[in-house]
């Protein structure tokens, strides 16, 4: 019996490994999803648009050139009175117009471009600061999705091992009963047992195919057979990047410094700041240097006479506002008010990010107490199921027993495999919040997986 249970763990913990040129680690989920996964994809165009407003806020600065052509046809009929008998008497008027002109215009003090490119110099800033937490967030994504995989996986493994010794306890039940050494109700509570571990089963194999397509939603295809963790994994809390230990203080004040989605509120803050002094910029003059080039042609005109001209005008041109109806004002109290919204949400982000780093960092060592506690609880029910097999043997304990026993020992193995998931996870979320989150880490976590061979 005790080298059946061992058997059917060892199968457990090496299932995800029986095709070991096929396995696929966390790191190649992960370069898959960075290929495929749209989420990250639609960042990305986010991104490369986003680029775009430092070179719109540049155009403001450079000169406003545009070309303007004209045709017309005149017909009219014109009758002079009083004019000089050289003008003749009038008549009727049939000409055609033809013009053409450059205008060109170049600022030279406009407070509202200079507001304009700094606000654009700060939106790529977020722009950037969301394709990382983008990047960050497919990190988590790809390691959730890959260990739900392989904690259904774990889980379909454990019931079929499960699944195995009870038939044989169901079996010896049986035969032990036909012998006439055991009453009815041993086999009936074997065969319940039975029953019961059959619709888990099919639960089982249920959740495995819904997790399944989970991670094809991120990867784009199919996962193969994935490679699992350890059966003995290094547990504790990561260090800070100067290598020092850290506490729970040190991990809150590292990411108010480094957490991006506060950086980004940080800067939505200098964004209503500016807006501020973009919309007080309707108060002020704006003075452009301005020139024009014409060239007219037309074939006649009122008075008999046809002309050609051509006029080119260079100037500056000052415009002072007066009064626009108080609309400038209204902006201005407008955008003083969602200033302080933003410094109101500035302090909800915060509180939220020492709040998140306070749950991410006790979750973190409540499961590394976990593992360990688990770690202890399967060797007790090892031990545990091999005393009262050998009980059962020498008729001191009853078929329950070892049913119960069973079940006892492989809720302590599914506990344990998950608590070590629910590590490799923590620590990544630790990261995250603190802002510290990269690549690096899931190298980190994926070597706590069964290597390929």
């Amino acid at each position: 019996m005790r080298k059946s249970i061992i058997s059917g763990l060892l199968m457990a913990s090496t299932f995800s490994t029986s095709s070991a040129f096929a396995a696929q680690n966390l790191l190649d989920i992960y370069q898959l999803a960075l290929r495929n996964d749209p989420t990250l994809a639609s960042a990305r165009s986010g991104n490369v648009a986003a680029q775009e407003k430092t070179e719109q806020g540049k155009a403001l600065y450079r000169p406003n050139v545009s070309f303007n052509s004209n045709a017309s046809h005149t017909e009219g009929n014109v009758k002079f009175i009083g004019a000089p008998p050289i003008f003749g008497t009038g008549g009727n008027l049939s000409y055609e117009t033809y013009g053409y002109g450059l205008n060109v215009s170049q600022p030279i003090f406009r407070k509202q471009n200079i507001v304009q490119y700094q606000q654009s110099k700060i939106q790529v800033s977020q722009a950037d600061k969301q394709l990382i937490l983008a990047q960050q967030d497919l990190i988590l994504r790809s390691a959730q999705a890959y260990f739900d995989v392989l904690q259904a996986q774990d889980k379909i493994d454990l019931i079929n091992a499960q699944k195995s010794a009870i038939a044989r306890q169901l079996e010896q039940a049986k035969a032990n009963f036909d012998a006439g050494n055991a009453t009815v109700t041993d086999t009936n509570e074997a065969q319940a047992r039975f029953d019961l571990t059959t619709a888990q089963e099919i639960a089982a194999n249920n959740e495995l195919a819904v997790k399944n397509r989970a991670l094809q939603s991120v990867i784009g295809q199919q996962p193969q057979v994935l490679a699992s963790v350890h059966t003995t994994i290094k547990t504790e809390v990561p260090v800070l990047p100067s290598g020092e230990p850290a506490d729970l203080d040190k991990w809150v004040e590292i990411a108010e410094q480094n957490n991006i989605s506060l950086s980004i509120q940080h800067e939505t803050l200098e964004l209503a700041n500016s807006e501020v002094d973009l919309q007080n910029a309707g108060h002020l003059p704006t003075l452009d240097a301005v020139g024009n080039f014409n060239n007219t042609r037309a074939g006649g005109s009122v008075n008999g006479f046809g002309s050609d001209a051509q006029t080119t005008t260079i100037g500056l041109q000052l415009q002072i506002p007066i009064y626009q109806g108080g609309a400038v004002s209204s902006k201005v109290r407008e955008a003083v008010a969602n200033k302080q919204k933003a410094q109101d949400d500035l302090e909800v982000a915060r509180r939220k990010t020492d709040l998140d780093t306070q749950q991410a960092y006790l979750n973190l060592a409540s499961n590394i107490a976990q593992v360990k506690a688990y770690e202890q609880a399967l060797t007790s029910s090892q031990s545990q199921l091999d005393s009262t097999n050998l009980g059962y043997q020498v008729g001191i304990r009853t078929s329950v027993d070892v049913l119960n026993a069973q079940q006892q020992f492989y809720s302590a193995q599914r506990d344990l495999l998950q608590s070590r998931y629910s590590y490799l996870l923590s620590v990544l979320k630790l990261k995250s919040v603190s802002g510290l989150l990269n690549e690096t880490d899931l190298e980190a976590t994926n070597q706590q997986l069964v290597s390929k061979e």
